[in-house]
């Protein structure tokens, strides 16, 4: 395992997106001090204050992993998150926001974006983008429901220690996933609303559904209060409930 450290970058996936890929080692993480103009998913900004946060993107070469698990990764990754709160013993449930937020309570503490290159059938390598809210304790009016280890625990933290304990959670969970391991229970028995009856935005309709699961590609599979089944991508619904 390698860490880069950089000052300051526009982002570090989009830093990751113009290396040579093929001359970077498995498993080489790029560490932001700063993130000038961070990604979330679906084309979302991501904010962190210079030094208080993590802010990395961790570049993988799972080629044993077909391209059609993919969603795999995404999965993997938020497990390794929650094992990674689970040592702070924070004072409510931590949750996976479908696909990759990760909750607690009902604040989001972290997110992640996953993107991938293919080599025919499989993954060739895939860069992890990670924002995790570490000592921030002020954050803008339009960041939706933040929160941060400090706010949660009132004590603040090395955030390289932290990125440290975090890459040995993710090395575990990402060699437990090429060893084989089943995943998808374990992520579904942490995604938020699962088995609710909720209220969401579906192609820009509000509906009453409940969160049944997750399909083989990412895509969530909810059940209405009227007994239609919706199988979501990404940007076709909203949490009207958070």
């Amino acid at each position: 395992m390698q860490i880069v450290r950089l000052d300051s970058v526009e982002s570090t996936n989009k830093y990751c997106e113009v290396l040579d890929l093929a001359e970077v080692e498995d498993f080489t993480c790029y560490w932001a001090l700063e993130q000038t103009a961070g990604i979330g998913q679906r084309g979302n900004h991501w904010h962190s204050a210079p030094g208080l946060n993590l802010t990395f993107s961790l570049v993988i070469k799972p080629v044993w992993l077909a391209a059609a698990c993919q969603f795999m990764l995404t999965q993997a990754i938020s497990l390794a998150i929650t094992d990674l709160l689970a040592t702070y013993h924070l004072p409510h449930t931590t949750h996976i926001k479908w696909p990759n937020d990760i909750y607690v309570g009902r604040k989001k503490i972290c997110g992640t974006l996953t993107s991938a290159r293919l080599a025919g059938d499989y993954i060739a390598t895939a860069i992890c983008g990670i924002g995790l809210n570490v000592n921030e304790t002020d954050f803008p009016d339009w960041v939706p429901n933040p929160t941060s280890l400090r706010q949660l625990t009132g004590e603040t933290y090395d955030p390289e220690e932290v990125l440290h304990t975090l890459l040995a959670c993710i090395e575990h969970r990402y060699n437990a996933l090429r060893d084989g391991a089943d995943i998808s229970a374990e992520y579904l028995g942490l995604l938020l609303g699962r088995g609710e009856q909720r209220r969401y935005t579906y192609l820009g309709q509000p509906v009453t559904a409940t969160i049944e699961g997750v399909d083989d590609y990412g895509r969530l599979l909810l059940t209405t209060d009227e007994g239609s089944q919706l199988c979501c991508n990404m940007k076709e619904l909203a949490y009207s409930w958070l």
